[in-house]
């Protein structure tokens, strides 16, 4: 991640604010099921499209109120993490995708959303047409910096957003830290008065 930005080239963001975040969740809950759920998920998870999409129903542990992501990005397989999510979550996503009742009936290992990558990238685009977000952060990717720059903005210790994100180093995670945040903005009016 040696040289990586919060900012394209253009000195443009490439993260949603919250603001938009809670536009993008309005949009997602116009939409189908499926999608108002996948999008949720990125958005209040952080997890990456890939990861989403090869979430299977027994990964959505209701008990213990988390999700279990496999991080597609390192280099083996097997390497999980777990995810708190809220009770409404959980409950769209049983709502959604029956999950209580698949893991009653012992068929916990089907996969939530049977997309490709394309076409969770371009449900998620969909979303953001419909809320109106346009620019560089309007991506799935932009709702993962989100959630890292919210998480970190709401005082979540650095090594718990490390772990939710599946970031191998800390390094990695700090970056989020660099986001002009509420705190940093509430400093610099001291300046304006």
């Amino acid at each position: 991640m040696e040289g990586w930005s919060l900012y394209d080239q253009a000195g443009h963001r490439k993260y949603l604010t919250g603001d938009e975040r809670r536009v993008f969740l309005r949009a997602a809950r116009k939409q189908a099921p499926e999608v108002r759920t996948f999008c949720r998920v990125l958005c209040e998870t952080g997890c990456r499209v890939s990861e989403a999409l090869a979430l299977m129903v027994d990964q959505v542990d209701l008990d213990a109120r988390m999700i279990v992501f496999e991080s597609l990005k390192k280099r083996r397989s097997g390497v999980h993490r777990a995810v708190p999510v809220s009770e409404a979550m959980l409950t769209a996503l049983d709502d959604a995708h029956g999950i209580a009742a698949a893991l009653a009936a012992g068929t916990s290992s089907a996969r939530l959303w049977p997309w490709c990558r394309m076409t969770g990238y371009r449900r998620v685009k969909e979303v953001m047409e419909a809320a109106g977000i346009v620019g560089p952060h309007a991506t799935p990717k932009g709702l993962r910096h989100g959630f890292a720059i919210a998480a970190l903005e709401k005082g979540v210790p650095l090594h718990l957003v490390q772990k939710w994100l599946g970031h191998a180093s800390l390094a990695t995670t700090a970056i989020y830290g660099d986001a002009v945040g509420a705190e940093e903005r509430k400093i610099a009016s001291r300046l304006w008065q």
